[in-house]
């Protein structure tokens, strides 16, 4: 098992940033593919970004790609998302997953991830 606690979301205005970070707990985090994905109101949750277990790759969904960074640090167990030039539709629940292999094809399913957090909650004003 992967215990996984997101934080670092809250409100921001439209322009601004905010770093989310996932803490993993439980099995050896380095072996493990990480990634983040949102959930709006009443919409699906979507692939946000991916990065594989020892950060030499990375994956980005189009509508986020130049604004926003993930990382990790396997010495802390941790992964990031910072996250730039906010606008109000990305305002979402933000979710932290794990799996132990990420796919060059499949790395923005859901249903490929067995692991994830609770989620933190976006909020982007005008």
């Amino acid at each position: 098992q992967v215990q996984l606690v997101e934080s670092g979301g809250g409100l921001v205005q439209a322009g601004g940033s905010l770093r989310l970070s996932c803490a993993a707990s439980g099995r050896t985090f380095s072996n493990y593919g990480m990634a983040w994905f949102r959930q709006a109101p009443g919409k699906e949750r979507d692939f946000v970004a991916a990065i594989t277990w020892n950060g030499g790759v990375t994956y980005y969904a189009d509508s986020v790609k130049g604004r926003f960074t993930i990382s990790r640090d396997n010495a802390k167990n941790t992964v990031y998302l910072q996250m730039n030039s906010l606008k109000p539709e990305d305002t979402a629940i933000y979710y932290c997953a794990a799996d132990r292999r990420i796919s060059g094809s499949r790395y923005y399913i859901p249903n490929e991830y067995d692991y994830w957090g609770q989620g933190t909650q976006v909020t982007v004003s005008l």
